[in-house]
């Protein structure tokens, strides 16, 4: 077996990692995750560390969970893969029965895909391509949200509103109309009132509002007034145009429902999911559609009203597989219900991390927090001096791995944490944001 020395040669020689200054990594130790174990991942040299993140928000059950191990495994008994172009197989069908039956109503056709970014493009390209084939082609633009993230595909980097990430492609991308971020409007009229007064001008010309419902995640956890999600669907309805939630993050659990749409009572007319799809364990994605939508695309074949889009690892058997014996967990388990003491926990062990000197606003729901990091006076840190990286490289020294968005400490961890995990989860948390702002002082 290559000892860790060479891997770590051969690692820095060759892998390009995401969202990495390749000069730091290079001149750091990188740390090899062998295994994991419930809500522990464990390194190469032994060593066990909380998954505070979820393993970049993905993993909802725990690592290793027996009954998804057991269904991969007799899946893979089975086949390993073949394509639903022209084909199908059980357990896509099945999976998809499971997925309308939990999301909110009306949302009845299943369109796989293998990670957000692709769940979202095919919700453009449908929302499109729908306008088309109902006689609107005019009905091309998009509206979204300032400090949205929605992938990093062309189509999803366009509707992405976060400078940092998106700034440098905009000469690639199509023209969007954005609206100002939601979590800075005094309440949900007034952020609605926006998307009101630019549709007054331009309805004609847009096909669909595109945004995440409740929270703004990899925009730093902000969060939307409330109402506001209810507030956007009535006047979509009202000016006719479509509606597309990106629940990417906020499916399956995260923020104390199934899907956070729930929250408001709102049927969106499309909605991308993945992340927690299949607990974490493979890569699966999904659009879901209306009737109304899926109806459209139906014609002859000379029609040409076919939805041209597909990918190679459409519907993938194991990781259907491995979806649908995580949400047999979520009823098994009865998750979701009992996720309301989890959320109050967390929210009570918050106040005293709350009561820190350099952290500033602290913003939850459910299970996804968001912890600001403030030099004095609430005035952030500068982005040069990396202070939420440092705190979570502190973190790890103490056994936990997250990951920070600028100055902003994510804490995301698995719904089956208990509320012992949890506690100290945020203990170590705590202590790292004391420890290195203290060094910074000094």
């Amino acid at each position: 077996m290559i000892n860790s020395t060479d891997l770590s040669e051969i690692e820095k020689r060759h892998v390009w990692h995401p969202f990495t200054q390749m000069r730091d990594w290079e001149s750091s130790d990188p740390l090899f995750i062998v295994g994991g174990k419930g809500v522990k991942l464990t390194d190469i040299d032994g060593n066990e560390y909380w998954d505070a993140n979820s393993s970049l928000w993905v993993n909802i059950h725990g690592h290793c969970r027996s009954e998804i191990d057991d269904a991969v495994k007799r899946q893979l008994a089975s086949i390993e893969h073949s394509t639903m172009l022209g084909l199908t197989h059980p357990s896509a069908a099945i999976l998809a029965e499971k997925l309308v039956a939990v999301a909110p109503r009306g949302l009845n056709k299943v369109f796989y895909s293998d990670s957000g970014s692709t769940a979202v493009e095919i919700s453009l390209k449908m929302a499109y391509q729908y306008q088309c084939l109902t006689g609107h082609p005019e009905r091309s633009r998009f509206i979204a949200l300032e400090d949205s993230y929605h992938g990093d595909t062309i189509g999803a980097v366009s509707v992405g509103g976060i400078g940092l990430f998106h700034g440098i492609f905009r000469r690639l991308l199509f023209p969007v109309d954005f609206l100002p971020c939601p979590a800075r409007a005094k309440d949900a009229d007034e952020a609605a009132a926006n998307l009101k007064t630019l549709l007054d001008q331009r309805a004609g010309e847009v096909a669909a509002v595109i945004l995440e419902p409740l929270i703004q995640a990899a925009g730093g956890m902000l969060l939307s007034p409330p109402g506001f999600l209810a507030k956007v669907r009535k006047i979509c309805d009202q000016y006719g145009i479509l509606l597309i939630v990106d629940e990417v993050a906020t499916g399956f659990g995260r923020t104390g429902r199934m899907f956070a749409c729930e929250h408001e009572g709102v049927s969106p007319d499309l909605m991308c999911v993945a992340k927690g799809i299949t607990g974490g364990y493979l890569p699966l994605a999904a659009t879901l559609a209306t009737d109304t939508i899926y109806q459209a695309f139906l014609g002859e074949y000379s029609e040409l009203k076919t939805f041209f889009h597909g990918h190679s690892y459409t519907g993938n058997p194991l990781a259907c597989a491995a979806a649908i014996a995580s949400l047999d967990i979520f009823e098994k388990d009865a998750v979701i219900s009992g996720l309301t003491a989890k959320i109050a926990f967390v929210e009570d062990c918050l106040k005293s991390i709350a009561q820190l000197k350099h952290v500033g606003n602290i913003r939850q729901i459910g299970l996804m927090v968001g912890i600001d990091l403030i030099e004095n006076s609430g005035v952030e840190y500068p982005f040069e001096l990396a202070m939420g990286g440092r705190v979570c490289r502190r973190a790890r020294d103490l056994s936990l791995i997250t990951r920070p968005l600028g100055n902003v400490i994510i804490f995301l961890p698995p719904l089956v944490s208990t509320n012992d995990e949890l506690g100290e989860m945020l203990r170590i948390i705590q202590i790292a944001i004391e420890q290195v702002t203290a060094e910074h002082e000094n």
